[in-house]
């Protein structure tokens, strides 16, 4: 891992001097931007056999450093690129969850591309079709820790394989167009080649709707995507979602999701379905709630239930809840407190409690 440590210390070097350098080219910007978040807790999922303790990274977002570029080409047309990089700043080590070295350097971004009146085309590695809805509709936002959401579509316990497990939260070799606003409204459409000579057929496909408009937002999400496609060392779920010792090797998802501000409190709902080339079907529902408490503080709350079916056992369910206090410091730093409640068919319920703080740069 040496090298990898020494050629993120030479990019981040090359990209702070770039950002100093920027104002002298009033054409080009290159930012530097990221997240450090860290948290101190009792953690425990249902199923688990026993409770951790532990000062970890991520409990309201994934901590991360980043760079983002623009070139002014003219004519109304740019180039642009975004890098990121996933930490862990409980460690000091790098990606998401660990082992060191289960994520590629810019796992959270590594692309380039060309943005104008047509709207935009970007290649290379960004975040997939149905997680940009997924974070963007719960009052938890991308918490790996504490959304329930998100925790049921792409975070694997001992008792519940996610329903994610055929796919990362981000999408490497992928041409992404995204359309520009037409009163609120945008579109993203995605192609990820396979990249496997012997299996043309492998690839992953999906898209996106999103709609802002005053304080009504609306979206709907669709992916077909197939697992190990492509392999990429990245951290994806290890458990892939099985019927027997019959493993899915397709899944078709599509979500859709509201939400609506009415300044005393703003709500949210999601619903999606994924099916597989296997007997299985998970079926999941999410209500959320964010009220301000009329100073910089707001109470965040969420459920989210999984209904996993298949004619080879009975229905399986997960519930998982969460209310906590987010409260902003300064405009760039919150200090948090969560407590979520687990619950997995056929095993008991587990609570998880903790504290934090995030800082955006």
């Amino acid at each position: 891992m040496q090298h990898q440590s020494t050629l993120a210390k030479l990019l981040v070097a090359a990209a702070v001097a770039g950002a100093f350098a920027a104002p002298a080219m009033a054409q080009t910007s290159v930012n530097v931007e990221g997240i450090v978040d860290v948290y101190a807790g009792s953690m425990k999922n249902s199923g688990d056999t026993g409770r951790i303790s532990a000062v970890n990274s991520g409990g309201m977002s994934t901590s991360y450093i980043g760079f983002k570029g623009a070139e002014d080409l003219g004519g109304g047309l740019k180039a642009n690129f975004t890098l990121g990089a996933f930490f862990r700043p409980d460690t000091g080590q790098g990606g998401r969850f660990g082992p060191t070295g289960a994520d590629t350097l810019f796992a959270r971004d590594a692309n380039v591309g060309l943005s104008g009146n047509f709207g935009a085309v970007t290649l290379g590695r960004s975040i997939s079709p149905v997680t940009l809805p997924v974070f963007l509709f719960n009052p938890l936002g991308d918490s790996f820790t504490f959304s329930p959401l998100v925790l049921h579509e792409a975070v694997p316990t001992n008792a519940w394989a996610a329903t994610y497990a055929a796919s990362d939260t981000g999408w490497s070799n992928t041409v992404r167009y995204t359309t520009k606003s037409f009163n609120g409204l945008t579109a993203d459409l995605y192609y990820q080649f396979g990249e496997q000579a012997s299996n043309a057929s492998k690839k992953n496909f999906g898209g996106n709707l999103l709609y802002f408009n005053g304080p009504l937002s609306l979206t709907a999400a669709y992916h077909d995507v197939k697992v190990g496609n492509p392999v990429d060392n990245t951290a994806t779920p290890s458990a892939m979602l099985t019927v027997g010792n019959v493993k899915a090797f397709e899944q078709k998802l599509w979500l859709l999701g509201a939400a609506y501000d009415f300044n005393i409190v703003k709500v949210y709902a999601t619903y999606n379905q994924a099916k597989h080339d296997i007997d299985l079907k998970d079926k999941t529902a999410m209500l959320g709630l964010s009220v301000p408490t009329g100073g910089a503080g707001k109470v965040l709350a969420e459920i989210a239930q999984t209904r996993r079916t298949s004619s080879a056992f009975s229905e399986q369910r997960r519930t998982t809840y969460t209310i906590g206090y987010d409260y902003n410091l300064s405009k760039r730093t919150d200090a948090y407190a969560m407590l979520m409640n687990d619950k997995v068919s056929g095993n008991d319920s587990a609570a998880s409690a903790g504290v934090g703080v995030r800082h955006k740069f």
